[in-house]
């Protein structure tokens, strides 16, 4: 069964001002949470999927990476040295973290202890609630900068609020993400094994999924380009280049970009803030269909 989109990680240096960036896009944006492991963020909901705008707040609380344990807090540090700010982690919906794990190490993508953690969140009226998540990591060997786990959640009922996923510039859910490879074709069987989902080719070059949350779209860097006018991530393996947004009236959308003075660009129907602009990130925003 295929897995909807769950999450993003977009890893930054300064939390506060990539609050700002978002709000400036007209996001609403959460407020600051800690996980114990040194790492802090900030959430922009929208219905099922959020983006994980992270910070290396702490960095002498981080733990290394075990044998089998992949450090969250070291894997985000790594990143962000070797690539700067960015999109680090692709995160899928998960529903039975074990089998996932099961899944994962027989088709050769896992090897990596699962992970349970919770935390406190806060919520807009101010009052703190629990929130916890089971994650099952995956791996494309081919791909060791980009991360991929499934998130289960444990108490969704304290995580998700309405009130977070009103956003002025008139996002109403995520439309896919878009991850950029010299040879798309060459982590098929990967992304298939995470994903759950067929992925189907569009032209020689362009890969695309549909999920229950979302497409999943794997381009080479001059499809990339063509198609979103910024340049893909460089390096061997995938890399999550980029999130679309639905939105219930592009105008709308186009006229808060404008006034918030966004760097942005109109390409064939979608406005694309790209990642000059956006702290290493490609956001795309398009009508909902």
């Amino acid at each position: 069964m295929a897995r909807g989109l769950d999450h993003v990680v977009h890893v930054v240096r300064d939390l506060e001002a990539a609050g700002e960036l978002y709000d400036m896009l007209g996001f609403t944006v959460g407020a600051r949470n800690r996980h114990p492991w040194g790492t802090q963020n900030r959430i922009v909901q929208t219905p099922g999927f959020f983006m994980e705008v992270l910070e290396i707040a702490e960095p002498d609380h981080i733990p290394p990476h075990g044998e089998t344990n992949l450090s969250f807090g070291a894997f985000n540090r790594e990143f962000l040295a070797e690539r700067g700010p960015g999109l680090s982690m692709l995160v899928l919906e998960g529903r039975d973290p074990a089998a996932e794990k099961a899944e994962f190490d027989a088709a050769g993508f896992g090897g990596l202890d699962l992970f349970d953690f919770e935390r406190t969140a806060k919520r807009p009226d101010g009052s703190d609630v629990e929130v916890a998540f089971s994650l099952a990591f995956a791996r494309d060997p081919a791909s060791p900068q980009t991360g991929f786990f499934t998130c289960t959640q444990r108490h969704p009922e304290n995580f998700w609020v309405p009130d977070l996923q009103r956003h002025m510039n008139g996002t109403t859910g995520v439309a896919g993400v878009v991850l950029a490879a010299e040879d798309p074709a060459g982590h098929l069987d990967f992304l298939a094994t995470f994903t759950g989902a067929a992925f189907r080719r569009a032209v020689e070059g362009w890969y695309i999924a549909e999920t229950p949350r979302g497409r999943i779209e794997v381009l080479n860097p001059k499809l990339f380009n063509d198609r979103f006018g910024a340049t893909a991530p460089a390096g061997p393996g995938l890399h999550l280049a980029g999130v679309r947004f639905a939105v219930a009236d592009i105008d709308r959308t186009r006229k808060r970009l404008g006034s918030s003075r966004m760097t942005a660009e109109e390409i064939e129907g979608v406005i694309v803030v790209g990642p000059k602009a956006a702290l290493g990130a490609m956001l795309v925003f398009e009508p909902a269909a």
